[in-house]
């Protein structure tokens, strides 16, 4: 999660760029290094409608004054305007600094242990930062969909401008039997989304180990791409100028695998499969914890010293 600015806000990206891993062992011709049967499917960064771009920017900036716009809109290639897959370069979507508290729904029927048992997981972000998130009965400002589409997030602020009555999160299947390995792994990433943080995976060092010979085929069989959609989703990295951060942390949470199939020396980007402590020191930085804790008024602190120290009062 090192591609986080401060001050400056971050160029957004709202692409995927993680693969989905098939059990079979070759795809056009190119080897799958994945274990069989073990897969991970893709998270995608939904952006809104283009005619909402301009009123987003507002809105973002006046939630966080520090999510300055960085470009206009642009549309790219031939993707649909409402495409969640479409590149979107507007302005950060962070919180802001101050302490707050996001509500979260669910848009199904779902048992009372899951919903709190997801909330759970959300909240992991909350052990160092300012956000948190609450269950409510009514309609959430996170709005938790399970019934299909897979697994995705609106990103940071964006949430404040979906319908009521439509998701802002995804998290396709997911029931009390689900591994707790995929509760770590997709629901604290699909949190970092909706805390504004983009995809990790992105960074340019990590772009430049991936091989466009293999990367094409690859993605044309297992997501359907054309070449340019590949280049636009997975070979075009983040503007360096728009990044503050340490180096591309491959282990971040917000990162995705993508297999040594596609890269030039065979190793793949791992992935993370937890928050890790380089995502908790960022998200701390944007996000920190008051020095004391809220309690309505003013804190009343109690100094002491050395009773020697006492002034005398005149008699």
């Amino acid at each position: 999660m090192s591609t986080i600015p401060l001050e400056d806000a971050l160029e957004e990206i709202k692409r995927i760029a993680f693969s989905a891993l098939h059990e079979n062992p070759e795809i056009n011709g190119v080897p799958v290094d994945t274990p069989a049967g073990e897969q991970f499917p893709g998270c995608s960064v939904k952006r809104l409608p283009t005619r909402l771009q301009q009123q987003a920017a507002e809105v973002s900036t006046r939630i966080n004054p520090a999510n300055a716009p960085l470009r206009e809109f642009v549309a790219v290639g031939d993707l649909a305007p409402d495409s969640p897959l479409a590149l979107t370069l507007t302005t950060a979507k962070y919180w802001g600094p101050a302490p707050r508290v996001l509500s979260v729904s669910f848009t199904e029927s779902t048992p009372a242990d899951l919903r709190a048992r997801i909330v759970s997981h959300l909240n992991a972000w909350s052990l160092w930062t300012s956000i948190s998130f609450a269950e409510t009965a009514g309609s959430g400002d996170v709005r938790i969909s399970r019934d299909g589409g897979g697994h995705w997030s609106y990103l940071g602020t964006d949430i404040t401008l979906i319908p009521r009555n439509r998701p802002t999160m995804s998290l396709q299947s997911f029931t009390m039997t689900t591994p707790e390995s995929e509760f770590r792994r997709v629901v604290r990433h699909e949190a970092g989304h909706t805390l504004g943080f983009p995809h990790e995976h992105m960074r340019r060092e990590l772009v430049q180990r991936i091989d466009p010979a293999k990367a094409y085929p690859y993605f044309l069989a297992t997501q359907g791409w054309s070449t340019a959609m590949v280049d636009q989703q997975v070979l075009t990295p983040l503007d360096d100028a728009t990044i503050y951060g340490t180096t591309p942390d491959q282990d971040s949470i917000m990162c995705y695998q993508l297999p040594g199939a596609i890269t030039y020396d065979g190793q793949p980007i791992r992935g993370g499969t937890d928050i890790n402590a380089v995502d908790y020191a960022m998200a701390a930085v944007i996000y920190p914890k008051p020095l004391f804790p809220p309690h309505g008024g003013s804190v009343e602190i109690t100094a002491d010293w050395d009773p020697a120290d006492d002034v005398s009062l005149p008699a």
